[in-house]
């Protein structure tokens, strides 16, 4: 069930009520009970229609567990974006490469992972790749580029 209450709870909550409420107003409750049961039912399929509606036919096509917020990693969503595939490069591309201009954010995860692309298209037509072109690398005294901007 939901928060813990089992079906013997809910029998014994329901023998309390009728005490409470009395054999005279008992039958007027229950009814009222039962009409509010039958609203609740007719709102929840008038909103499934009117959805049905809006969004077409499509929507029992859904796949609603593909859509649930709980199963998104952000750290996957992260390492998919950054690691997506891209067209092989064409035999031009490592000329191309070398003739860039470094990123102005040699920190960033882009000017990373744009780095990394070079050096993999070069490495792989087997050109080597200047030391200028990778990622500078500081040591613990010397603090890297603070960007007022960024923040």
């Amino acid at each position: 069930m939901f928060f813990g209450i089992t079906i013997e709870k809910l029998l014994v909550i329901g023998v309390i009520a009728a005490f409470l409420v009395g054999p005279e107003r008992l039958p007027r409750y229950a009814e009222s009970f039962a009409r509010l049961v039958k609203k609740a039912g007719d709102y929840l399929r008038g909103a499934k229609d009117r959805m049905r509606e809006e969004v077409g036919p499509e929507i029992d096509e859904l796949d609603w567990r593909k859509l649930d917020p709980r199963q998104y990693d952000p750290r996957r969503i992260i390492r998919d974006a950054l690691l997506d595939d891209t067209p092989a490069a064409t035999p031009a591309a490592p000329a191309a490469v070398e003739a860039a201009p470094a990123p102005a954010a040699a920190g960033s995860a882009a000017a990373l992972l744009a780095t990394a692309t070079a050096m993999n298209a070069a490495s792989a037509s087997g050109e080597t790749v200047p030391a200028t072109k990778a990622p500078k690398v500081f040591s613990a005294e010397e603090l890297p580029p603070y960007d007022s901007e960024a923040t």
